[in-house]
């Protein structure tokens, strides 16, 4: 896979940093969905019956948006209100554009989560009384559905952690402020505890701790791929052993929080034989950006994106440069295969009024195209997407934006960039009207379809167009937990297969599912096929 990457690694060595040849296009369609949901979408995940589970953080004073039927959360710990009957979580129905509050606990700020192979959502860790609460969020259509806390779930103090769906169904738990361990979810046992990472303690400054919410990605051999500061291992967690480390990326600039970068790991093709995986971590903040912004002094954002073949066995950083410089961007991979870049500043750092000149045209990046020729600017938002903001990809193929700038008591006045409550969808170029009629609309299997690995799998769809059979493509695309510049446990596969016509402007494609749970964890994925880079809607199939 992408064989487009620069070959010899002399090549490399002398070309370390590209020159890009960016195309600026007034592309891309922003739609307001609501002007408040009463809460700021800090934390955002889509479920499998289309809604999606918002929240921000308890020690708030009072939201927008008021708990149902009279309920009060009275909370002795809380650092705001002790009583608060107002809600700090909600979920929003895509189909309606309807909001829905419901009750949280204790303080869910700066947490983690991740989904389980039964499509419940497990969220974790949090700030004050919530650092060491497990909480479980079933999905619902009745309305009925809310949050169960289990207040020790976890074995250590969770804040700025990150979760990653394995392999076996559980959660690794990773770091966290002043946690240079991790820990799994569900244990085992009651006395499983958590484990000593010192990649943690290496690639942590004492002054900014840049390693916070690390970058964590499940390689195609079942190892995970950790990034935190400027460094990035291979790790066996079953072991706790080191398998690899790979280089620093070039220039030193630490990218995880609060320089806040962002990171993906680029599409992986299932067509048999070894399948290679690049990861790319783009943006983020020099070193000493966060010490400056808090004496007022706001530099630069980095505007450069490292790429590195993490199975390669001699792996090097390629850095390319973006349009736009940006930290405390989100990275949203699209159903096609190409990177969406949006949110965030081009100057300062992560926290509260650190962040100056919001960035607001959105950036595609292609990663199938030549070097000097994979960046796109799109049309920008009329909304600063600053701290504290989030980006999901939608079932429908938009993106699902929402946050800024969450302050205490809900500051809307005298702040540079003020608390944002409303609800944004951007809509990618391949949603114009004008590409209705090259759009596929899939047929069978039905939406909720349970699949196997190593299986043929038969799709069929319609498309009112004449039919490239040579550029479709299906695509299963693991949804987002998503807070601070990072989506979690997301992924995208893509299942290449023969192409037959079945009727009239019908058409058939065999793929084979993925042939491993290193490939695809147990769970819930979007299926998209995908003509000529336009996705159909998505349906969601259960692999088991």
């Amino acid at each position: 896979m992408h064989s487009f990457l620069l070959r010899p690694v002399l090549m490399l060595l002398l070309l370390p940093f590209s020159r890009e040849m960016y195309t600026r296009a007034t592309v891309g369609k922003w739609d307001l969905l609501r002007h408040n949901i009463g809460i700021s979408a800090m934390h955002m995940q889509l479920l499998n019956n289309d809604k999606v589970i918002i929240f921000d953080r308890t020690d708030f004073g009072l939201s927008n948006i008021s708990l149902p039927n009279g309920k009060c959360r009275n909370d002795p710990n809380d650092t705001a209100f002790q009583r608060d009957c107002t809600a700090h979580s909600v979920e929003y129905d895509v189909a309606l554009n309807s909001i829905r509050p419901l009750m949280v606990l204790t303080d869910i700020w700066c947490s983690a989560a991740a989904v389980m192979p039964n499509g419940v959502l497990v969220q974790t860790g949090g700030f004050n009384d919530g650092d060491h609460a497990v909480r479980i969020y079933k999905p619902c259509n009745d309305g009925s559905c809310d949050w169960q806390e289990i207040k020790n779930g976890l074995a250590q103090r969770r804040w700025y952690a990150t979760n990653h769906i394995l392999p076996d169904g559980r959660q690794i738990i990773i770091g966290g402020r002043r946690q240079f361990n991790y820990e799994f979810y569900p244990k085992k046992s009651q006395a499983e505890k958590a484990y000593n990472l010192p990649f943690l303690v290496q690639t942590n400054d004492p002054k900014s701790e840049n390693n916070l919410y690390p970058f964590v990605f499940l390689n195609v051999d079942g190892n995970l791929f950790l990034f935190a500061n400027n460094q990035a291992i291979l790790f066996n967690y079953m072991k706790g052993v080191v398998v690899r480390t790979y280089p620093t990326v070039p220039g030193g600039d630490p990218r995880s929080y609060p320089s806040t970068g962002s990171a993906v790991l680029l599409p992986l093709k299932n067509v048999g034989g070894a399948i290679d995986a690049d990861v790319l971590v783009c943006g983020g903040a020099p070193k000493g950006a966060y010490i400056n912004a808090q004496n007022g002094n706001f530099v630069r954002a980095l505007n450069t994106c490292g790429r590195i073949r993490i199975t390669d066995p001699n792996p090097l950083w390629v850095m390319e440069t973006m349009p736009l410089a940006r930290v405390m961007g989100d990275m949203v991979l699209l159903p096609n295969g190409n990177v969406l870049i949006i949110n965030g500043a081009s100057k300062g750092t992560a926290g509260w009024e650190l962040g100056r000149d919001p960035v607001l045209s959105p950036v595609i990046y292609r990663p199938e195209n030549p070097i000097g020729s994979r960046f796109e600017v799109q049309n920008p938002s009329t909304k600063p997407r600053m701290y504290h903001s989030a980006a999901i990809l939608l079932r429908d193929g938009r993106v699902l934006v929402g946050g800024n700038n969450p302050h205490a008591y809900y500051n809307f006045t005298r702040v540079s960039y003020p608390t944002d409550l409303t609800l944004e969808a951007f809509s990618p170029s391949y949603l114009n009207p004008n590409s209705m009629n090259m759009r596929p609309r899939i047929v069978s299997p039905l939406s909720r379809t349970t699949i196997g690995y190593q299986q043929l799998l038969v799709v069929q769809f319609t498309i009112s167009c004449m039919l490239n059979k040579d550029l479709v493509i299906v695509t299963m695309v693991a949804p987002s937990f998503t807070t601070h510049s990072f989506a979690m446990n997301q992924r995208l596969l893509v299942l290449s297969g023969n192409v037959t016509v079945v009727g009239k402007s019908s058409y058939q494609v065999k793929v084979v599912t993925p042939d491993s749970v290193n490939l695809a964890v147990r769970g819930y994925y979007l299926l998209f096929v995908v003509h000529q880079d336009i996705p159909s809607e998505g349906i969601w199939v259960q692999i088991k």
